[in-house]
């Protein structure tokens, strides 16, 4: 998805040479695959989407709430640190979110020339990733009215089952993502609580993928199969 010279991506699980249980294209390196494949799928991805692979900020990822503000991807060699948001406001740098039922949002506002991308599983949405990468947006000079807003295939409520009193403590923060599986028990819907969040900083352009990753055989899933690989999403301005 394009436009305004901003581009959203969302990868699937095919179309790499990572072997089962990983099959295809993983590209997360903390999942017990082979580093050389990840590597390969992670250059196969970027040149797929026309974009440089060395061009590309990953995050490592803990389910909180910090964000980092770059103006190029880590040195090579140093710890890549740990952090769920990324910001930038360099045109041609892509930001990547790893994901495997986690909501990517990937963010943008075209006329300030400002992206952010980040990582909102249950822990960070309640903490609130989102709330603060917008703010590190707004701060770059972008305004929540003109951001465009993406979320990426990531488990639905009808599917993401929890204890109820986990249900109650999530929904005590934010009552949006209080949800019911499809068989009748509680469940929180992340992606919901995060379209929530955006809608009350303003934000006012949301669409999502609307693909459930643990309905769905063409992505990877973490509740549905434990050992699994990862799914990226990408934002990138010309």
């Amino acid at each position: 998805m394009s436009g305004g010279g901003v581009h959203f991506a969302f990868t699937n699980r095919w179309g790499g040479v990572s072997a089962a249980p990983y099959e295809q294209l993983n590209l997360g390196g903390a999942v017990g695959d082979d580093p050389a494949a990840v590597l390969r799928n992670r250059e196969l991805a970027a040149h797929s989407l026309g974009i440089d692979p060395g061009r590309v900020v990953w995050m490592n990822q803990v389910h909180g709430k910090d964000v980092a503000v770059v103006d190029g991807p880590w040195d090579s060699g140093t710890e890549i640190p740990s952090v769920d948001g990324v910001v930038t406001a360099r045109r041609g740098l892509a930001l990547a979110v790893l994901t495997a039922d986690c909501t990517p949002v990937l963010l943008a506002d075209p006329e300030a020339g400002v992206i952010g991308a980040a990582h909102a599983g249950r822990p960070g949405m309640v903490a609130g990733v989102v709330p603060e990468t917008v703010e590190a947006m707004r701060k770059l000079g972008a305004e929540p009215e003109r951001i465009i807003a993406r979320t990426g295939p990531a488990v639905c409520g009808r599917c993401y089952e929890v204890p109820d009193a986990m249900r109650a403590e999530v929904a005590a923060v934010e009552p949006a993502a209080h949800a019911e599986t499809s068989w009748g028990t509680p469940a929180v819907d992340v992606t919901a609580g995060v379209r929530a969040q955006l809608e009350r900083l303003g934000v006012r352009d949301l669409a999502g993928s609307g693909v459930c990753t643990r309905e769905s055989a063409d992505h990877f899933s973490y509740r549905r199969d434990r050992t699994t690989g990862r799914l990226a999403s990408y934002i990138w301005l010309d």
